[in-house]
């Protein structure tokens, strides 16, 4: 399938044109194929809000001292709790 291209001028600096080179070198691919791939791959990360979302939620486990053992013990005693009062598990 032919690719449609758009020529473009981008300035960048001499360490990120070197980065450039070695990815592509890397990768067996021109550096035009290696920047396309990055500028893709960047698309799908999460935006840096959903990151400012994840680090608050981060800090506020951290800031209650929730450690992975105390969530299982908490979902322990909850089954516990669902079970002697009979009601379903969600």
């Amino acid at each position: 399938m032919a690719r449609t291209s758009i020529k473009a001028t981008y300035s960048l600096d001499p360490e990120t044109v070197s980065v450039l080179d070695q990815v592509a070198k890397r990768w067996g691919v021109s550096k035009s194929e290696a920047m396309r791939r990055a500028i893709l791959a960047s698309a799908k990360l999460p935006s840096a809000e959903a990151y400012d979302r994840l680090a608050a939620l981060d800090r506020l486990q951290k800031s209650l001292g929730l450690t992975a053992e105390a969530a299982d013990a908490w979902v322990k005693e909850v089954r516990a709790e669902r079970r002697a009062w009979k009601l379903p598990k969600p």
